[in-house]
């Protein structure tokens, strides 16, 4: 009986259909304790990345059901989609945007169900809670230098920044600027230092440092003064390269004290507009307003306005090296390089990030961080290392969060405001919005397109207030049922969404919105490479699906350090193996015939040695998955499950298959408790793995079922294995002295299958003697079980003994570097020393 997992896989789908198996398991659970967990939009169209996420948050929330919870979603589907031309106006702009979110969502939701995955795609929420931020004070309108994405004409959050830095190379160059002013001299240059050319025409200011001690030089080559610090004399006289240059603006002097001495020049150019320590130290020396924007002369694509003739209309990374060029052909480029350094790159455009200032609503977020590292110490992640080091870090560094985005697609940010915003009202609901304005038609979509012509009429004599233009930045997501008892994603979400849950949780409930954390790691090419579509690194999932199934994906993926934040290399071998060894080796387990034409009577009393092992392995299996559950460690459950099956497959039915055909001799009643046994454990197997391999166990429990007494699965609902409970350990049935001796056993067998293929010699060849060394009471376990051994490894003799000096035993340690070494790092030599000397 063959089994083509990918086949039975599409037959349980339409089961699960036909018997609406994932609100029929809901209504079984309703009066059952709550089970939440978050689930955040994902974006783009489905990778590995994004369904290991949803492998682990289907395992999560199957488990808990299976332990009598009813688990509920608290999820946000809205995804985003990319940006189109102004031209085509808002409303049929955002009617396109509408179209490209059903497709995306088409293809989620048929590959999430492929995956096996049960979520309620139906029930999206879309509950804005920037009121209750807005009315505690906790939101304001400000202008900041905030990074900036050309490409997406919007500013981002200095998280949303720090999702996508890369190496990159900008120009650097010294540009002289003359002395004016009073004393001035006309041969008298400051000397400045810059990566960021295109500012220059946006320059107001030059910045000194107070409490540095400048030089003024002759250049004897020029017969020009310049001022700088002594320590930027090496970059005047390196690779000098001269030309000329005609100053079009006056230039002032402020002092500025985050000037560092051991870089550039120790002057500072000053672009207001441009950078944050300019824009400060301008509004400190009076220059400019903090009330108002400085001037820019940059559009929102990031092009040089009319303001700027020489360069209208070029971006300005184009226009670094036409500035430049100007620079050397009018003398005040002193010096011209390139230097190499890491910047920021919109993690949706991958273009460079640009600074630039703007006026944005931001959440206040510096006055709690306090408070959200205490409220940190009473969640449970996993891994613990990112959540003590990379999350906490992340927190005690944090932003104000700028919410707010100048686009046209997303959800409008609720604040109708006077001209002059010195009234603003934030809305709450559509029903209060259709309170305040009187509008009375229907207002089931609340895009721009749908609200922007709403206006609400003023308390205060201001005529009527309209909605501010921005939208929400995307990680802002409603919090309805708090707190989550689980979430999972990422380790880049350490800077994006378990971050914007804390910020919210605190704000709004003065705790953290969850109580547990999976961090999965980065799943990445063959080559260990990002997986590209460009590159074609990667098979495609859904291929992967199609030819072996999701039960062998999801097991491949769990069963990695990839759930414990580290980064896996994907080969597509690797989800073979787990068909041929662990899919294939359960499925073989039930389609031998003397099991389908057996019926399920119980189990009765146990004589066999053989059976009451594998009930006790079952056992404690049992015992150790609702252990490491209740620790969300996926790392440890996984390999244990995989254990068990073999234990099954490779040594209890190996061991048995005599006494399950009849043929051993042992008369009727042994046979009978050898398959009751080996029915029992599958009942068990399928139940304990429904929630990691929910299809294979489904199509074996679809067949078992058959074969089980009425009583066994005495049920309201039995018509999916996941309606059965998870199965309750039976103390009964433990005996550790049993496990301890059979793991003995195989430990023997597996040495001596090992010592037969290092020498060549075929199990088929029979053996004088094995010869077993250990302690007293490893050798009492493998006495007992010594027949096994014998015929397994075919030997006429199991010899037992504890001399090690008579066989000539040594030992020796040997360093495995790079495992000592990622751990011990500076320390690997001393630990070393002390190795050898011990032995």
């Amino acid at each position: 009986m063959s089994i083509n997992f990918s086949k039975a896989e599409e037959e349980v789908l339409r089961h699960w259909r036909e018997i609406d198996a994932f609100q029929t398991q809901l209504r079984l659970t309703q009066d059952q304790p709550r089970f939440t967990f978050y689930d955040r939009p994902p974006f783009g169209l489905p990778h590995y990345g994004h369904l290991l996420a949803s492998t682990i948050k289907d395992i999560i929330p199957r488990y808990w059901s299976m332990k009598d919870y009813h688990y509920e979603i608290d999820k946000k589907l809205g995804l985003s989609a990319r940006d189109a031309a102004k031209s085509m106006g808002i409303e049929k702009y955002n009617a396109e945007c509408r179209s490209i979110v059903m497709t995306y969502s088409a293809e989620w939701r048929h590959t999430i169900e492929r995956l096996g995955r049960w979520i309620d795609f139906d029930n999206d929420y879309k509950v804005g809670m920037f009121k209750q931020l807005f009315d505690n004070g906790d939101a304001y309108r400000a202008y900041q230098i905030m990074p900036y994405s050309t490409a997406l004409c919007t500013p981002l959050s200095h998280m949303e920044s720090k999702q996508n830095e890369k190496m990159t190379q900008d120009p650097a160059i010294l540009v002289s600027f003359p002395v004016l002013g009073v004393g001035g001299k006309e041969d008298t240059s400051f000397v400045i230092y810059t990566t960021t050319p295109w500012t220059r025409p946006s320059n107001l200011l030059i910045a000194v440092h107070p409490d540095f001690e400048y030089l003024e030089i002759l250049d004897e080559k020029t017969c020009h003064r310049y001022i700088l610090l002594e320590s930027g004399l090496s970059i005047l006289y390196k690779d000098l390269k001269k030309a000329r240059y005609t100053v079009i603006c006056k230039i002032t002097v402020i002092t500025a004290t985050y000037i560092e001495a051991d870089e550039g020049t120790g002057l500072v150019h000053q672009a207001p507009a441009f950078g944050q320590e300019d824009y400060d130290a301008a509004v400190a020396a009076g220059f400019i307003s903090p009330s108002r924007l400085p001037p820019c002369p940059v559009d929102e694509a990031g092009r040089f306005t009319s303001e700027v003739p020489d360069y209208a209309g070029q971006h300005v990374k184009t226009a670094d090296k036409a500035i430049t060029k100007d620079l050397r052909s009018t003398s005040r480029l002193l010096v011209e390089s390139q230097v190499s350094h890491v910047d920021k790159f919109c993690w949706r455009s991958d273009t460079q990030l640009i600074r630039r200032a703007v006026s944005s609503w931001f959440i206040r977020v510096t006055d709690s961080i306090p408070e959200m590292l205490e409220n940190l110490e009473k969640t449970t992640w996993v891994s613990q290392f990112v959540k003590e080091r990379r999350f906490a870090n992340w927190v005690s560094n944090a932003h104000d969060w700028n919410v707010s985005r100048n686009r046209y697609w997303g959800t409008p940010i609720p604040l109708w405001v006077s001209n002059d915003y010195e009234e603003v009202v934030g809305v709450g609901s559509v029903e209060e919005l259709k309170r305040l304005s009187g509008f009375e038609g229907s207002l089931d979509d609340i895009h721009r397109d749908k609200v922007d012509g709403i206006t609400i009429p003023s308390k205060k004599g201001k005529g009527v207030l309209r909605r501010v233009d921005e939208i929400f930045d995307c990680w802002l997501f409603y919090i309805g049922l708090f707190p989550a008892d689980f979430i999972a994603e990422g380790l880049d979400q350490t800077r994006g969404w378990f971050y914007t849950l804390t910020v919210l949780g605190n704000k709004l409930f003065k705790t953290l919105p969850f109580k547990n954390v999976i961090v999965n790691g980065i799943v990445l090419a063959e080559d260990g490479k990002k997986m590209s579509k460009s590159l074609k690194n990667y098979p495609d999932p859904a291929l992967i699906l199609d030819q072996y199934g999701s039960g062998a994906l999801r097991l491949y993926l769990i069963n990695s350090p990839v759930v414990r934040a580290e980064s896996m290399r994907f080969k597509e071998s690797g989800v073979k193996e787990i068909v041929a060894r662990v899919l294939l080796s359960l499925w073989n387990s039930y389609r031998q015939d003397f099991i389908v034409q057996t019926s399920f009577k119980g189990s009765s009393g146990l004589e066999n040695f053989m059976d009451r092992w594998i009930l006790a392995d079952c056992q404690s299996l049992l015992r150790f998955v609702e252990e490491e559950m209740r620790g969300y460690r996926l790392y440890t459950v996984v390999p244990r499950l995989l254990q068990v099956i073999d234990n099954l497959t490779n040594w209890y039915i190996r061991f048995n298959r005599k006494r399950l055909q009849g043929t051993a001799g042992l008369g009727f009643d042994d046979t009978t408790a050898a398959l009751n046994t080996l029915l029992q454990v599958l009942f068990t197997l399928i139940r304990a793995l429904a929630p990691f391999i929910p299809f294979l166990t489904e199509h074996i429990y679809q067949l078992l079922r058959l074969q089980l007494a009425p009583a066994t699965v005495d049920l309201p609902d039995a018509r999916s294995v996941h309606f059965l409970p998870f199965p309750t350990v039976q103390e009964a049935l433990f005996d550790a002295v049993i496990e301890r001796r059979v793991a003995a056993m195989q430990r023997v067998i597996q040495l001596g299958r090992a010592a037969r293929e290092r020498r060549n010699i075929s199990l088929k060849t029979p053996l004088l003697s094995l010869v077993v060394i250990a302690d007293a009471q490893s050798l009492a376990d493998v006495d007992s079980l010594a027949a096994y051994i014998r015929e397994e490894l075919n030997v006429r003799d199991v010899v037992l003994t504890e001399d090690e000096a008579r066989y000539g035993i040594r030992f020796e340690a040997r360093v495995h570097w790079p495992s000592l070494g990622k751990k011990l790092k500076k320390d690997v030599q001393l630990v070393l020393n002390e190795l050898w000397s011990a032995v």
